[in-house]
């Protein structure tokens, strides 16, 4: 999307919160949906719109989602038939991924690394503490500001009284999903239902991915190219249950996991809390 394409009604709301002159810069576009940063004399603000069918439903959720959750984080929204818009504030800081580069380098700093784990592990424990669900935790979806660590993209969350789970949600990235939750996905499970345990599965499998570069999963053990299949087929893999998780042994060089973080995500299956990380890296 261009700048042009900026419902006028969120221009004004950018004007109100930023100031005069607000500048903006397009951070992603992607499946109708495209991200600003507004910069203005006063402050900085994330504008958001979904466009077309699919993607003003899913921003007008991810609006409801907000509010549900009482962050105070949305500062105006709106609608029309073919789009949804949305202004939160922005957040300053690198997410997961970024701030984790230096480690999958083969670099960084090792306490840097622990504090970073454990950021992330307290703000996905506060958030399932509250009755909720994220829903599709990556490591673009986590970013780490002076404040703490904030979540964002939240299309997908969930809570059992106040927003039930979408029948729009499709299970979110397939290598990251926890073994029965792929498998409840191609079984025609719907609308997909992270649970907080399958959450706590993606969180291990995102660090992972953002600490070594690798998917946490060892395709290669079962001679499987995981960029030649569909998603569907590589749910399906998945869900089986018959691909072993990569060990460091097989980690491509300078990107071995670490060894607690490991142990961590190999006890999943016996109900390893969230903060697990913190304690034991």
């Amino acid at each position: 999307m261009k700048a042009e394409t900026v419902p006028p009604e969120a221009s004004v709301a950018v004007r109100v919160e930023c100031g005069e002159g607000a500048a903006l810069q397009l951070i992603s576009d992607r499946r109708g949906s495209a991200v600003w940063k507004a910069t203005g004399p006063r402050r900085s603000v994330a504008v958001k719109v979904g466009a077309g069918p699919e993607g003003a439903v899913i921003t007008a959720r991810e609006t409801a989602a907000l509010h549900a959750m009482g962050r105070g984080e949305v500062l105006a929204h709106g609608h029309g038939q073919q789009w949804a818009w949305m202004v939160t504030p922005w957040y300053d800081g690198p997410s997961t991924w970024e701030i984790l580069a230096g480690v999958r380098a083969g670099g960084g700093d090792r306490d840097m690394l622990r504090r970073q784990m454990a950021a992330v592990c307290d703000a996905v424990a506060g958030l399932h503490a509250a009755g909720w669900v994220h829903g599709d935790l990556q490591p673009g979806h986590a970013v780490h500001t002076p404040l703490g660590v904030k979540l964002i993209d939240c299309s997908w969350a969930w809570h059992p009284s106040r927003l039930f789970p979408s029948h729009l949600f499709r299970g979110g990235m397939p290598h990251l999903l926890a073994p029965e939750l792929a498998a409840a996905i191609e079984a025609g499970a719907r609308p997909v239902t992270t649970s907080r345990r399958a959450e706590v599965y993606a969180l291990a499998a995102s660090l992972w991915w953002a600490i070594t570069g690798d998917w946490p999963l060892d395709y290669e053990a079962v001679h499987l190219d995981p960029t030649a299949i569909r998603a569907g087929e590589l749910r399906e893999a998945i869900g089986s249950g018959r691909l072993p998780l990569r060990s460091t042994g097989r980690a491509r060089p300078g990107r071995g996991a670490p060894g607690p973080f490991e142990q961590a995500q190999r006890r999943y299956s016996c109900n390893v809390p969230s903060r697990l990380w913190a304690v034991t890296s």
